[in-house]
């Protein structure tokens, strides 16, 4: 296993770690592919891997696309096809048509391209449907999807698949504060709901911890305008700043994100918050040296901060993993 893949496997299990904050949310969401989609596959044997994104939905029909996504990851198609053949919304389609794979699965998604140009869900499948095919424009659809609908988490799903040099997903912004415990021991859907009002408020740190509600369901977008706003709020806090940095990543253009963050070490020198994500950031393009060296940071600039400890989560990870 190559050092770059070590790195990405450590990311990607401690971001579930370290986005403690409304975790809830990201569990209920549905929006992870089933199988393998968050990378590139290797092979194209088995069944494609199935991506919708259901958020933080407790409707019947997302109940039912749940259990069929549970069941198509299973490798029980014929079932899971039963369970989307119950609705007839888009995702329920996209899934019946996948599900039915591989006859007519690719002429079916197509046929939904056409009828919903716009729509992020289909390109990302039709996407992963010719890339298991073979076909040589599955990138074009990924590229689509990214483009349609970017403020979803079919964009973030797409962005993996269009650059996976990069660990997968997006980087979370982390606060130095928990999430009121009243507010984490809410269902997902509620969790939201609430961090939602408590942002309308006003306080720096509850358009934080919505910012962070935002990302972990894909909408990196809102996400970013949330951060931004929190930064107007009190340009002289550090977290806010550097929420507004982290809102920016992009894996098509991550110097928008670096160019942001880089500065505010020298404008916070004494704030981990800054050393924390910058390490975050250059971990997630796999700059492994540079991002050990600002994670061992946190604990020298701000060591009663509550990011020494996730730093050091990090840190021993990524011993482990002899990276």
């Amino acid at each position: 296993m190559t050092v770059r893949r070590r790195t990405t496997l450590v990311v990607a299990a401690l971001a579930l770690v370290v986005g403690g904050a409304v975790a809830g949310i990201t569990a209920a969401s549905g929006s992870e592919p089933t199988g393998a989609a968050g990378e590139r596959p290797k092979l194209r044997e088995g069944n494609p891997p199935l991506s919708l994104d259901l958020g933080v939905r407790v409707d019947r029909e997302a109940r039912d696309l749940r259990e069929a996504l549970r069941l198509y990851g299973a490798g029980s198609k014929a079932e899971a096809g039963e369970q989307f053949a119950r609705h007839d919304s888009l995702e329920a389609r996209i899934g019946r048509a996948v599900s039915d794979w591989p006859k007519d699965t690719l002429a079916r998604l197509t046929e939904l391209s056409g009828l919903h140009p716009t729509s992020a869900a289909v390109q990302l499948n039709l996407g992963i449907a010719r890339y298991w095919t073979g076909e040589a424009d599955a990138k074009a659809a990924w590229q689509s999807a990214a483009e349609l609908e970017p403020d979803t988490a079919y964009a973030v799903t797409a962005g993996n698949l269009l650059h996976p040099e990069f660990a997968r997903n997006l980087p979370l912004f982390v606060p130095v504060e928990n999430v009121p415990r009243a507010v984490r021991a809410l269902p997902a859907a509620s969790q939201f709901a609430a961090l939602e009002r408590r942002a309308r408020g006003g306080s720096v740190a509850d358009q934080l911890f919505y910012g962070v509600a935002l990302q972990r369901l894909g909408r990196q977008r809102s996400a970013q305008r949330i951060f931004a706003q929190a930064a107007r709020l009190d340009p002289s806090n550090p977290e806010a700043r550097v929420a507004a940095a982290v809102g920016l990543f992009d894996k098509a253009r991550p110097v928008d994100a670096f160019s942001r963050l880089g500065p505010l070490s020298r404008r916070f020198p004494r704030a981990g918050t800054v050393r924390f994500h910058l390490g975050l950031l250059l971990l997630w393009s796999g700059q492994v040296k540079e991002a050990r060296r600002q994670l061992e940071l946190v604990a020298r600039v701000e060591p009663d901060s509550r990011l020494v400890a996730v730093a050091k989560q990090y840190l021993e990870q990524l011993r482990a993993a002899g990276i």
